[in-house]
């Protein structure tokens, strides 16, 4: 089952950095957020992927063309003579298969998605953009979509930022103001499931979370799997200055899944 991560967007809310390298290149704890997003599939056994590259794609290219193992690892270095022999006691990149493909500078998410089509063979992948996080079991996420019998899933999670909610009637009057925490507002986390048939629903321009999602709407051929757990995206310099203080402080639930945590969650 291949992985398609969007990673060609500009991302100009995070500021000067991304002059010079696109977004899900920008790091956390010393590697690229997409490291870590693949890093997280690949904990579930899904590390074929495909890349949408875009704005910068050289810079992702030569990323995993240039990546050097131990400049990363824990290593030892054994001299003998004038040989040298270098072994790693972790890898980063164990048996990940990825095929980079240039889906354009300024297409959207759904002609990213029609570009790579020819390399999407199986029934059934995932999707997911270059700069968001979660701890979601993967597994329940894809069961719960085989069993739904839908073309797209998404993962429905509580608002990233703690705003506040606003209730207006007809005249303006304010009915209700709580915290969207309170409420059960959803939104979008962008951790995909499709069937490979939602590539012949896109038309040219579709943004596929308005026009492509809105026909599946109308068919009745969309389903979302509810999560309370971990979410994060990475939109602005504060997300990730959040972010790596959780690196650092080895409070990243995206880094620790809990597989028992499938047993509680089927019950």
């Amino acid at each position: 089952m291949k992985v398609v991560i969007f990673c060609g967007g500009l991302g100009v809310r995070m500021g000067v950095e991304t002059q010079r390298v696109p977004k899900p290149m920008i790091k956390i704890g010393g590697r690229p957020i997409f490291w870590h997003i693949m890093r997280y599939y690949a904990a579930w056994g899904r590390n074929d992927f495909v890349l949408c590259l875009g704005y910068k794609g050289d810079v992702v290219k030569r990323y995993f063309l240039e990546y050097n193992g131990a400049m990363l690892n824990d290593f030892v270095l054994d001299r003998n003579g004038d040989g040298m022999k270098l072994e790693l006691l972790s890898r980063d990149l164990e048996e990940w298969r990825i095929t980079f493909v240039d889906t354009g500078l300024s297409s959207t998410i759904g002609e990213r998605l029609k570009a790579v089509a020819p390399y999407l063979a199986d029934d059934v992948f995932l999707a997911t953009y270059g700069d968001g996080l979660t701890d979601a079991p993967l597994p329940l996420l894809i069961d719960s979509f085989l069993a739904s019998g839908k073309t797209a899933q998404f993962l429905c999670v509580p608002p990233q930022h703690n705003t506040h909610l606003v209730s207006l009637n007809g005249d303006g009057e304010v009915l209700a103001v709580e915290e969207m925490s309170r409420s059960y507002v959803r939104i979008n986390g962008g951790f995909f499931v499709f069937r490979r048939e939602i590539v012949d629903l896109i038309e040219p321009g579709d943004e596929l979370l308005d026009e492509t999602f809105a026909r599946l709407i109308a068919a009745q051929d969309l389903a979302a799997y509810s999560y309370d757990g971990f979410f994060a995206m990475m939109d602005t310099i504060k997300d990730r200055q959040m972010l790596e203080t959780m690196h650092e402080t080895g409070q990243a639930p995206w880094q620790h899944l809990r597989r028992d945590l499938l047993d509680q969650l089927a019950v």
